[in-house]
């Protein structure tokens, strides 16, 4: 069965929104990922210099927010001295201010400061491991965690390392990008798009027919409704370990950790999207949730009037839970 989400407040459509034109498709890889733009180019723009432009942008992001990348800001802040104050660049610094505040908000459910915990389990740029790490070393890799540790200070934008603190953005670069590509595309005329980078996007406007861009959400591996949203000025991000695991010494393990055990969390959830206006917010708290659970998950979901959509295995194969807002969406 194919279940709908449309959003219920609509942007102003005029007589001359869309009509004709074609969508131009483009792509390529960033990221560890793909990325690809559907567009409605404007007629005085040429569709080589608009694919220039973001792959210009996409290096920009890359050299500041990647944790694979050495001589990346992040990676210069991470080998920082310890109780320096580092001034940060612009992406950097607006990404990890989203991060703080969703961390807060989820109780440290979502942290961007894994990166030692990350590498540990052999999900980070040392590469895999073959067994599990001993607990005195993920004690030690914890001991090097804490978002609340950056002390960022809007006026110098600037953030503290403490020492030995390691920032891994994998959880919200994505979906940051992605609005970023999106007010690009905007702002050079294209404002009718979809923007997808590694499986989180963000749709604005229209396609030449009027419609909106639907997107069918990922099916996660189990028979399951089909769940397809119309991203009409909205985001989507799903996180789930179907993605990416590891075979530990015969112990299959998952790239979602929970920051206060120091352990990938072990979960029935098959993944969480979250539907929001920014795909870096939808991004970094659809894993959030994952951390949480299905029962606080919800929770959380509902006192923040989150749309989303929590998939868990059932003794029957799959179970949706849509969070109010999801389920006023729902046609």
């Amino acid at each position: 069965m194919r279940r709908l989400l449309i959003p219920l407040t609509l942007a102003p459509i005029g007589p001359d929104a869309v009509l004709g034109g074609t969508v131009e498709v483009i792509g390529g890889r960033t990221m560890g990922t793909t990325w690809s733009v559907s567009f409605v180019p404007p007629p005085d723009r040429d569709v080589a210099h608009l694919r220039d432009l973001i792959q210009v942008e996409l290096g920009r992001l890359n050299a500041q927010l990647s944790h694979w990348e050495p001589d990346s800001a992040l990676c210069r802040f991470n080998r920082a001295p310890a109780g320096s104050r580092q001034p940060l660049p612009d992406a950097l610094f607006t990404v990890l201010a989203t991060a703080c505040l969703i961390a807060e908000a989820s109780g440290g459910a979502y942290d961007p400061t894994l990166g030692a915990l990350v590498d540990l389990w052999g999900f980070g740029p040392p590469g895999p491991v073959e067994k599990p790490p001993a607990a005195e070393a993920i004690a030690s890799a914890l001991a090097r965690t804490g978002w609340s540790e950056l002390a960022l200070d809007s006026a110098t934008r600037s953030a503290v390392q403490p020492g030995g603190l390691q920032l891994d953005l994998s959880g919200i670069a994505k979906g940051y990008a992605v609005d970023v590509l999106s007010e690009l595309l905007t702002a050079q005329g294209a404002r009718n798009h979809l923007v997808e980078i590694g499986g989180e996007l963000r749709g604005r406007g229209l396609k030449p027919n009027r419609n909106p861009w639907w997107v069918a959400l990922e099916p996660l591996g189990l028979e399951a409704d089909e769940i397809v949203v119309a991203l009409h000025d909205l985001s989507v991000a799903t996180s789930g370990d179907y993605r990416r695991a590891l075979n530990l010494g015969g112990r299959l393990v998952g790239h979602t950790f929970d920051p206060r055990q120091g352990h990938p969390v072990e979960t029935r959830l098959l993944g969480v999207t979250v539907i929001h206006a920014s795909c870096m917010v939808a991004d970094a708290l659809a894993t959030a949730l994952m951390v949480l659970g299905s029962e606080r998950g919800s929770a959380f979901a509902r006192a923040n009037h989150l749309a989303c959509c929590i998939r868990s295995v059932g003794s029957e194969g799959s179970i949706d839970i849509f969070s109010p807002a999801a389920e006023h969406m729902l046609r």
